[in-house]
């Protein structure tokens, strides 16, 4: 059976589109603070041999990090 409507695709407000919007700031957010907390482990050694300073574990996990 076909169903036929004259609404677009994605037109209105939709609970899937929230949830799915939600889903992805607390995945975005999770693996932020994973990354974080992964860099602030290592030794200020360490992170000189990846070329870091401890300054850019914040721009890393934001995803602004630039050379």
């Amino acid at each position: 059976m076909a169903i036929i409507t004259n609404r677009p695709l994605g037109a209105g407000f939709s609970a899937v589109t929230l949830i799915a919007g939600l889903v992805a700031k607390i995945t975005s957010w999770n693996d932020a603070r994973v990354t974080r907390a992964s860099l602030s482990r290592l030794s200020d050694r360490e992170l000189d041999d990846l070329g870091l300073v401890r300054g850019d574990i914040d721009d890393i996990a934001a995803g602004t990090f630039r050379r």
